[in-house]
């Protein structure tokens, strides 16, 4: 037996150290000095792990864990000692915190590349991947164009959705993302008026609702609100505080319970998060990602809370179908990223057919995230100027999105040449360094490929 436990404890660090890691968007590579958490369910299952790799989703999943999980407390099972957060290199990923201290493995990783991390929110609008350079010429005019546009007494919403699309200025974005999400009128009179209408309403649905949370019938879905709300782009010290936590319980919990037939579905909170950085954007200078939200005025505070419930309420009534029972919405957006994907790129489509990877394994979660997942929070936000100006933009470009996406990464994905890397590689796309460049590209492959398929899907049916 102590001969079989070895072989299978060898297997488990081929399974793991075999794979070249990539970082996803929102979890760069962890500092273990700044935070010991592990991922969920760490305790190793030796008798589920075999000698040879993994060549399906099910023996993939038990062999891995999914690098978003971070459970709300320790796992204090692990079958030895951890290694001390010293001795364990700066840049290794969340999987490959294991209890093990083996040093050929360490220093192996310690060998690879230190990457420099850029804010994940500060300068949210202007940031590319070298930083925010000065305000040109043409942003300048941009800038004027739009202030133009708002200061109008009914704002031509057409024209603001064409400068929209190609980004909208920061100093500009927090009253643009309310006219475009429907919130705000375009008559410029009546928006005071309903601005503290719609906001009095918001709170008017706290007295009535939020102290239900604790009753029967609601109290599984306060709960998992109250799970989610930490794992909630973890990395960022603004997420983490209190009283914002405590906003974003709120805004879910009357989401939930004002809307029935779906309820409240892992992945809308992550959907909170783009409005209330861009409605904090407005009253803070500094890097927003550690700005002390308790430092606001409370009617400051109440105003962005209430402005992000309706804004994430706008953009969900859109795409509402993506977290009703069985989510009928995703499935089938990613049968449809699969009939698209075939007609774009067959050499991907058929890499995935021989290795076995199928579509919902790894775009599930790019439908029910929006992508949010994959990209810094930075990319999120300049992503969603154009979704809030595209007619359809959360729900039928964002199918384009996926694809241009995916095409972005053809060279690696054919590289790969078994399901595990396949899956690790799908599951965590290097994007940490993306900027508005990236974005700016990727948008502009999305217009192409809508331009070439929207209006005749019979090109991408079988």
């Amino acid at each position: 037996r102590r001969n079989m436990c070895r072989k299978k404890v060898t297997a488990f660090h081929v399974i793991f150290y075999s794979v070249q890691p990539v970082y996803g968007a929102q979890h760069p590579p962890l500092d273990p000095r700044l935070r010991r958490t592990y991922p969920k369910d760490t305790k190793l299952k030796f008798n589920n792990l075999k000698s040879k790799k993994a060549s399906s989703f099910h023996e993939f999943a038990r062999s891995t864990n999914d690098a978003w999980d971070i459970d709300d407390e320790e796992d204090e099972d692990f079958l030895g000692t951890p290694a001390p957060a010293s001795t364990l290199p700066s840049d290794l990923p969340i999987f490959l915190v294991l209890p093990f201290t083996v040093h050929s493995t360490l220093q192996k990783q310690q060998s690879l590349p230190v990457r420099p991390i850029i804010p994940l929110v500060a300068r949210i609008s202007d940031q590319n991947a070298s930083g925010a350079p000065p305000m040109t010429v043409r942003e300048k005019s941009r800038l004027d164009k739009f202030k133009h546009l708002l200061a109008s007494p009914n704002t031509d919403l057409e024209e603001l959705r064409k400068h929209s699309w190609s980004g909208i200025p920061r100093e500009v974005r927090p009253i643009t993302w309310r006219l475009l999400s429907g919130y705000l009128p375009a008559n410029k009179e009546r928006r005071e008026l309903v601005l503290k209408r719609k906001r009095e309403e918001y709170f008017g649905f706290i007295e009535q609702y939020y102290h239900s949370r604790t009753d029967e019938h609601y109290k599984d879905t306060y709960r998992q609100i109250h799970i989610d709300i930490p794992r909630t782009n973890p990395l960022i010290p603004l997420f983490q505080q209190p009283v914002v936590q405590e906003v974003f319980e709120r805004i879910l919990f009357i989401w939930a319970i004002r809307h029935p037939a779906s309820g409240y579905v892992q992945g809308i909170n992550d959907l909170v998060t783009p409005f209330f950085v861009v409605f904090l954007s407005e009253f803070v200078t500094e890097d927003v990602e550690n700005f002390d939200v308790a430092a606001l005025p409370l009617d400051t505070q109440r105003n962005i809370e209430a402005d992000s419930f309706w804004c994430m309420s706008k953009l969900l009534d859109g795409i509402q179908d993506n977290y009703t029972f069985a989510q009928p919405g995703i499935q089938n957006k990613v049968k449809a990223l699969e009939e698209l994907v075939s007609r774009i790129d067959e050499d991907i489509h058929n890499h995935f057919k021989k290795y076995e990877v199928e579509y919902l394994q790894f775009a599930f979660r790019w439908m029910n995230n929006l992508l949010m997942r994959e990209l810094p929070l930075r990319c999120t936000i300049r992503l969603w100027d154009t979704y809030q100006a595209e007619a359809e933009g959360f729900s039928h470009f964002h199918l384009y999105v996926c694809a241009a996406f995916l095409i972005e990464w053809r060279k690696e994905i054919l590289s790969m040449v078994d399901f595990q890397g396949l899956l690790m590689l799908l599951q965590n796309v290097p994007t940490i360094h993306w900027g508005n460049e990236e974005v700016g590209l990727l948008l502009a492959e999305a217009y192409r490929l809508k331009y070439m398929f929207a209006d005749a899907p019979s090109h991408y049916r079988r």
